[in-house]
């Protein structure tokens, strides 16, 4: 199903495929209220794969706050210090090209995936649905099952259906709260956060983030749930692009299915065959248990999230009625029209563009982790001038300019540093820097840097390059062999 442009306001023209192939097109309105659905339970080999994620992903996200690493956090985005720090990483904004570097794995990871294996993401990992999986699940345990629900929805307010709404809305909502809680966990101390959870002490911005993302959390999975996937999300209007007739999509094997009919569980292939009819026995429960609604039969739509719970619903039909399995499935749309063997579809999977994404995405996570392993400076140097005195003349008829370095120590360890300047002749310190920097610090010092009036005059006026070095040093603070640790340009300013 694809969307076009609709001049009418406030509708929408869809293309549907016809019963005889052809595109029929339909004008809907984007403001109708929208029919509730009503997700069936399903068990089966993908909702093992799905809740194994959900599992993890949140076993990941609320537990690491609480880890410890070198009497801190372990993670920790520490925004009023602007220091973010990763197990044994500590990062500085001057750092950001790694967080260009992640969103472009990021990026290139959906796009391979996307292009092997369809919408992957959106079906087992995206945080809106693991949390729809997880709220549903609350659902299910208060309200019953598909049916169950449908008839509670459809009752009379009594207690029954009181308590089992109130009971719902209490978990949905204590758990929306935690998963904010938990969200601001990750740039505040969560410690401090528990602790001052128990007399609501939190600042206006933790205030503002818990009850956002709590309520964004509660919204989202408790009530939007495929809405968010039709409607908000972006990846569903251009997933077409990654898309190819080699790329892995569920599907249901039409040839296979068609015609599609009630039949008696003791019927025979042979009977069966005989009355005309496929494998599909129109029980709908493909569509009962999709979470967007919708009929994978009607063959690719773009609110398939590619969950497969049509997958496993069908395969335990086809088990009852002793039918082979696979009508629907994981397949090609090359290899459901000329019958391709898993040999032959494996092959076409390295195609030009999934060889390319993934040799952009190993290049590019071996670049991020060689610069974080191997490249990436302990300590790092910034250079400021004093704009109040850009140059002054002291003793001895010296120029001196005046700077503030700050050194950032990027290290688990206590650092020792002395500054060293060069670029011009006789350039020097107009007294030795040495300083002693405490893990993950960041300090500021002034800097008196001066040139004797015979090089000032030769250089002429006007500003001149210099670097500023940073020296590993000992304990006495004279240069070791440690060598050069980090280096800043900046300018000497001569006055006319």
């Amino acid at each position: 199903m694809t969307d076009i442009a609709s001049k009418q306001r406030g509708t929408a023209a869809l293309s549907k495929p016809g019963p005889d192939g052809d595109a029929v097109i339909e004008i809907v309105s984007l403001y109708a209220a929208q029919k509730k659905i009503y997700p069936r339970s399903v068990s089966g080999l993908f909702s093992n794969w799905r809740w194994g994620l959900v599992w993890f992903t949140q076993l990941l996200f609320y537990g690491l706050p609480w880890l410890d690493w070198n009497t801190r956090q372990a993670v920790l985005f520490d925004l009023a210090s602007r220091r973010f720090y990763i197990f044994g990483l500590v990062l500085y904004p001057q750092d950001f090209i790694y967080l260009t570097g992640l969103l472009l794995i990021s990026a290139y990871g959906l796009f391979l995936f996307t292009a092997v294996a369809g919408r992957l993401w959106c079906g087992f990992a995206c945080p809106q649905t693991v949390y729809t999986e997880i709220y549903m699940w609350i659902e299910k345990q208060f309200e019953g099952d598909r049916q169950a629900r449908i008839k509670l929805d459809n009752g009379p307010w009594n207690f029954n259906k009181i308590w089992r709404k109130s009971g719902k809305q209490f978990i949905w909502i204590a758990l929306g709260l935690w998963t904010g809680f938990s969200f601001v966990g990750y740039f505040t101390p969560i410690k401090e956060l528990w602790a001052e959870a128990f007399t609501l002490g939190f600042g206006p911005w933790e205030w503002f983030w818990v009850l956002f993302y709590g309520f964004a959390t509660y919204g989202n999975a408790g009530y939007m749930r495929e809405q968010v996937c039709k409607y908000m999300c972006p990846y569903a209007r251009f997933q077409s692009a990654m898309f190819d007739k080699d790329t892995l999509i569920i599907s249901y094997d039409a040839e296979r299915g068609e015609p599609r009919g009630s039949r008696s569980r003791k019927a025979s292939a042979d009977e069966v065959k005989a009355e005309g009819k496929g494998s599909c026995i129109d029980c709908t429960l493909c569509v009962q248990v999709c979470p967007t609604g919708i009929d994978i039969r009607k063959g690719l739509q773009y609110e398939c999230i590619g969950c497969a719970a049509c997958i496993d619903v069908c395969d335990d039909v086809m088990d009852k009625m002793n039918y082979p399995r696979g009508l629907i499935r994981y397949d090609t749309q090359n290899g459901l029209a000329q019958h391709l063997s898993k040999a032959q579809k494996l092959r076409r999977m390295f195609r030009p563009r999934v060889v390319i994404y993934t040799v952009v995405l190993l290049l590019l996570t071996s670049a991020l982790l060689g610069s974080l392993l191997f490249l990436r400076s302990p300590v790092k140097l910034d250079v400021v001038r004093d704009r109040g005195v850009m140059a002054r003349l002291v003793e001895d008829g010296y120029i001196e300019n005046l700077y503030r370095l700050q050194i950032m120590n990027a290290s688990e360890q206590v650092r020792s540093y002395s500054v060293t300047v060069s670029g011009m002749d006789q350039v020097a310190l107009a007294k030795p820097v040495e300083m002693t920097v405490q893990p993950a610090e960041a300090r500021w010092v002034a800097v008196a840097v001066r040139v004797p009036p015979e090089v000032a005059a030769k250089a002429g006026s006007g500003a001149h390059a210099i670097q500023f070095q940073l020296n590993g040093a000992d304990v006495a603070g004279s240069v070791t062999t440690k060598g050069l640790a980090v280096q800043e340009k900046s300018t000497f300013v001569v006055p006319r």
